[in-house]
């Protein structure tokens, strides 16, 4: 990782004083060149050759780059940029391995002001850091890592064997892994970049309470959705070419995103899937949102086909996830169950689980406590949490971010 990473960032930072020197557009298609190559190349390595080859992170610091050489072509960065400086920015430990995406101007704009900050200051950021830290620690460890207990004992038992049922609990149950592993990496990183004394990064704004699915994927990891939109999606022309440009550059768009995840055919399967749908509420059903079909198209859209595109997204052997959609439509394929209680006897093992999960998918009670953090009554509830993840992970088998593989 080490080497790749800093061979980047001496390279982008060499291109970035020359493109401040003078502009030019040749120069900026090279250096993007040279950053997408990069990512492509190690991408296939670690594909095809090993897993060990694909450097922890480089998807979103190779993100980052191409958002700092696009910035300052467009003049969004004037002032001359230190070395100290960019190595900073691209090398931020919080963010450095699963994001969340911060630009180049946030980042000095706000690092000048942590270093103007009172040791009064510094100590109530480290306290509300410390406020974030925990609760994504235990999204992480508590909720996470437990759901996947459950998509892991469905994997054992063998999908041509499991029920209808258990099928569709499986797709919920995984669906809220990913999103409880990732929101509460995010709160981790954005808790440890408040300690540090940035400003707190909304990464994730209940996605799951959205009105379509294109809203949300702008709540879903909402700094890498920002991020397609401004330096893929507007630079292609976003929607003000018609509706047939408009059309492609979401296509566009979404095969950039499932290629990011992964190269395997389940991920760009998955990113045409999402941008058939997405397609279809801007150019369908958008146009009735205000009636109440359009409304229960939106949250059906929401809460039963996302569920079932992160199963297109889980399996990447295309028998295998034929398999598993035969089970969630049986009347599609064939198979039987081994046992058709088995749904009631996985509900009996992780309700305890699951209940918690899909209450902090409901906004108000996450707002609840993000309003109450820094009360002196949820020391407790921290402290608490804290040794509840402490014994958790010293009782069961390292379990990485998913997210740590793109």
């Amino acid at each position: 990782m080490l080497p790749a990473l800093l061979g980047a960032v001496i390279v982008n930072y060499l291109f970035s004083k020359a493109q401040l020197a003078e502009k030019s557009r040749s120069l900026l298609l090279f250096v993007l060149a040279i950053d997408a190559g990069m990512l492509v190349e190690f991408k296939i390595l670690g594909q095809f050759v090993s897993s060990e080859l694909l450097p922890i992170g480089i998807s979103f610091y190779i993100f980052k780059m191409i958002s700092f050489q696009m910035d300052i072509f467009s003049g969004r960065i004037k002032d001359n940029v230190s070395f100290p400086s960019v190595a900073a920015y691209f090398c931020m430990f919080p963010q450095i391995v699963s994001g969340p995406i911060m630009r180049y101007d946030g980042y000095l704009g706000n690092r000048m002001l942590v270093e103007k900050k009172s040791l009064r200051e510094i100590l109530e950021s480290v306290e509300d850091g410390i406020c974030y830290f925990v609760p994504g620690l235990a999204m992480k460890v508590l909720l996470a890592d437990h759901l996947a207990m459950l998509w892991n004992d469905i994997g054992t038992i063998g999908y041509e064997s499991i029920s209808t049922p258990l099928a569709w609990l499986g797709a919920v149950a995984y669906s809220l892994e990913l999103y409880f592993d990732f929101w509460g990496y995010s709160l981790m990183a954005a808790g440890v970049g408040v300690m540090l004394g940035f400003p707190f990064i909304r990464n994730f704004d209940h996605p799951y309470s959205s009105a379509s699915v294109s809203e949300f994927y702008r709540r879903w990891h909402a700094t890498l959705g920002s991020w397609f939109r401004d330096y893929v999606y507007f630079p292609l022309g976003g929607s003000r070419k018609g509706d047939l440009r408009t059309a492609f550059n979401l296509l566009v768009v979404w095969l950039i995103t499932g290629f990011w995840h992964g190269i395997t055919a389940n991920f760009i399967l998955w990113g045409a899937v999402l941008f058939v749908i997405i397609a279809l509420e801007k150019f369908v059903v958008f146009k009735k949102m205000h009636t109440l079909a359009g409304k229960i198209i939106g949250r059906f859209n929401v809460l039963v086909l996302i569920p079932l595109t992160w199963v297109v997204f889980a399996i990447s052997n295309f028998g295998l996830l034929g398999t598993y959609f035969s089970r969630l439509f049986p009347f599609f394929g064939d198979g039987i169950a081994v046992n058709k209680n088995d749904f009631i006897k996985n509900i009996g093992i992780y309700w305890v689980v699951l209940v918690p999960a899909l209450l902090l998918l409901i906004p108000g009670i996450y707002e609840f406590w993000n309003n109450r953090r820094r009360h002196a009554k949820f020391a407790v509830v921290w402290i608490l949490l804290f040794f509840s993840c402490v014994y958790s992970l010293s009782n069961a088998a390292g379990n990485p971010f998913m997210y740590f593989r793109f």
